[in-house]
């Protein structure tokens, strides 16, 4: 499968690793690497040959976007193979550290029923190789010892320590803040708050980026986002 890039103006580039069941994103400014997210662990060995299809040697850093299995599962690897620092918002740090999941909240009658059934029951099968972070996020990050031009903003709502990675104010790697699976809707299927989550694609919509890359689906593209932002946030008001 060829990889999917997008480049910035000041030279990022952006690479989806995986696809599919997490999306998987590295950026990279030629001389240091950045991984933003793990997927699940079954996927560790394809992640690893993805890697090195790209030539990776080196990750400075690993943000994970929150601490579901499925963005969190392979960090302690990545960590330990590549001495990587792995950042995560404080509020999802125990998660983290005790390689769990906080259960989130079906956002319609489905997943609410999905949830309430299988979800209780079953997402302590999903527990994963916990891992102790090294970088603790509160509202705001800046990664200035990798490049300007590049920071973490907590947009909380699909967990409480939901993380988006704003890099050259251009692209907004969003984790499950946003859902790329409906032409006619960002909205995630699942969230622990979900009037939360909605202000928080107003701190999304603040910057000046122009596409939004989720952890689930295709880019988004702002006109949608502010679309949907409009909608939802009338009725919170």
């Amino acid at each position: 499968m060829p990889f999917n890039k997008w480049v910035t103006k000041s030279g990022y580039e952006v690479i989806q690793v995986l696809a599919g069941r997490s999306n998987v994103f590295v950026v990279r400014n030629g001389t240091k690497n950045l991984l933003v997210d793990t997927s699940v662990s079954r996927l560790r060995k394809k992640l690893q040959r993805r890697l090195d299809r790209l030539g990776v040697k080196t990750i400075d850093y690993l943000v994970l976007t929150h601490a579901h299995f499925d963005h969190a599962a392979n960090a302690q690897r990545i960590q330990e193979k590549y001495n990587a620092k792995v950042i995560v918002q404080r509020e999802d740090e125990p998660w983290l550290s005790a390689g769990d999941n906080a259960l989130p909240r079906g956002t319609n009658r489905i997943t609410s029923v999905i949830v309430n059934l299988l979800a209780k029951r079953l997402f302590h099968l999903l527990r994963y190789k916990p891992c102790r972070p090294d970088i603790l996020v509160d509202s705001h990050f800046d990664l200035k010892s990798f490049e300007e031009n590049l920071y973490l903003v907590h947009t909380p709502g699909h967990t409480a320590g939901s993380l988006s990675l704003i890099v050259d104010d251009e692209l907004a790697l969003a984790g499950d803040t946003l859902f790329g699976l409906f032409r006619w809707s960002v909205f995630p299927p699942y969230a622990s708050d979900p009037e939360t989550m909605v202000r928080s694609w107003g701190k999304l919509l603040e910057t000046n980026c122009s596409l939004f890359l989720p952890s689930h689906g295709t880019p988004i593209r702002r006109t949608l986002l502010k679309k949907d932002y409009d909608q939802r946030i009338q009725q919170l008001l």
